[in-house]
């Protein structure tokens, strides 16, 4: 089988046995620049699994996905009986109102006034970032996210013309915000100000100071809004966070959460995005909002129910989740900080870490470096320049969800790879 790529023609046995020659069909140039790490290392991973290799995956921030952090039983109950009342049919396209007043309660509950109709229910937070991308973004248009980032915050933009220019995150101070970058990097072409808190993947939790300080930033230029992802709130063990929204008095903020991470429901795919506009300025980007919401019909009914019961109900269930979460994360600080070539800041919240790759022999090239652990050990994270070439370069992710004795073989292994 040959490529003549200039004419994009591919040579083809025909099941008569005849050669043809077969017109290859493009792909979008939008489509063929999407690239998505935390799933891209999965490709080989899957190759070495079907020769019979045992991988421990640690790629995939999937709580389910590892013992003893399952979705709650209410949560469930509620699902199904959703079901079992044929609540299956087309919901709102803006959400089923009982959850939209219960999401709008829980954000109120955070420090600002939240209406059910500054609720917006969508299919998953990655969804809603689609649909706000849609909506704000022209050719030429920026958007500054921090590096390093959740990788679609750096693929989406592009589908719309836009670009995403990135704001450094201090390595050496816990990963704080630097503001004088954001300041620097700020223009009239910046439509979108991301925050990602708390961080992945670092593990990052803005303090006040860096909130009201981004914020003073955005209210200088009049054409940006905030868009703060706060999908692991509940998962802050600092009990320094601060809703972004709570602190805003001029700039617009666009709340972003969800059932994946803190309610152990990500297969359900359902998120949110809750508007803040004390200034009245979003009116027509909301209606393209709208219009977008409507023309896509609506996100999974049942789901939605779930989330309503994991909102309303019993959260004496979560202490559990995170205190087993807490001390995972805090094993695996304990045995990087014994293995010679690597290092790494403790996180403040979610339950990643982003560790760095100490040797500059191997932190040239981050991605092979994963790849050959892979291939050599078994063991999956992902290369640190998957979550930002400039600012994740040299680092690796990995998740801390995988119990105790996992985690432990895995750093024995890693720790072989490393040389003992």
């Amino acid at each position: 089988m040959e490529m003549a790529s200039q004419m994009h023609l591919k040579l083809q046995i025909h099941s008569s046995g005849c050669e043809i020659m077969v017109e290859i069909i493009d792909v979008s140039a939008r489509a063929a620049a999407i690239e998505y790490a935390i799933r891209d290392v999965v490709v080989p991973a899957v190759e070495l699994e079907k020769q019979g290799h045992e991988i421990i995956r640690m790629n995939v921030g999937d709580p389910l996905a590892f013992d003893g952090l399952p979705t709650p039983k209410h949560m469930i109950s509620a699902y199904k009986d959703a079901l079992d009342n044929q609540k299956n049919g087309y919901g709102p396209s803006y959400g089923i109102p009982e959850l939209r007043e219960a999401i709008a309660a829980s954000e109120t509950k955070k420090g600002w006034a939240c209406d059910m109709d500054d609720v917006y229910v969508t299919h998953g937070v990655t969804e809603a970032l689609q649909i706000i991308f849609a909506s704000f973004l022209e050719p030429g248009d920026k958007v500054l996210a921090p590096g390093p980032h959740y990788p679609p915050y750096m693929a989406y933009p592009q589908m719309y013309g836009a670009t995403t220019v990135e704001y450094r995150l201090d390595p050496t101070d816990g990963w704080r915000i630097d503001l004088e970058d954001i300041k620097s990097k700020m223009d009239e072409s910046v439509r979108l100000l991301v925050l990602i808190n708390p961080n992945n993947p670092t593990g990052n939790v803005a303090s006040v100071e860096e909130i009201d300080g981004l914020i003073h930033i955005a209210e200088q230029w009049p054409k940006c809004t905030i868009i703060a992802d706060e999908i692991y709130d509940g998962l802050d063990f600092t009990n320094k966070f601060v809703s972004v929204a709570s602190r805003s008095n001029k700039a617009p903020v666009l709340a972003l959460n969800g059932v994946s991470k803190v309610y152990f429901a990500p297969g359900w795919r359902i998120g949110y995005m809750a508007w803040h506009d004390p200034s009245g300025k979003l009116g027509l980007v909301r209606d393209g909002v709208e219009r977008l919401l409507r023309s896509r019909l609506c996100a999974s009914t049942p789901a939605q129910f779930g989330y309503l019961a994991g909102l309303t109900d019993d959260t004496d269930w979560l202490k559990g989740h995170r205190s087993r979460i807490k001390e995972r994360l805090d094993f695996c600080i304990n045995r990087i900080s014994e293995i010679e070539g690597l290092e790494c800041e403790a996180p403040g919240g979610a339950f990643y870490l982003f560790v760095r790759i100490s040797s500059d022999k191997l932190s040239s090239d981050d991605k092979k470096f994963v790849l050959r652990l892979l291939e050599e050990k078994h063991v999956l994270v992902v290369h640190g320049s998957g979550f930002s070439p400039e600012y994740g370069h040299g680092h690796f992710r990995m998740v801390c969800l995988p119990s105790i004795e996992i985690l432990d073989e895995a750093f024995n292994r890693i720790s072989d790879f490393l040389g003992g």
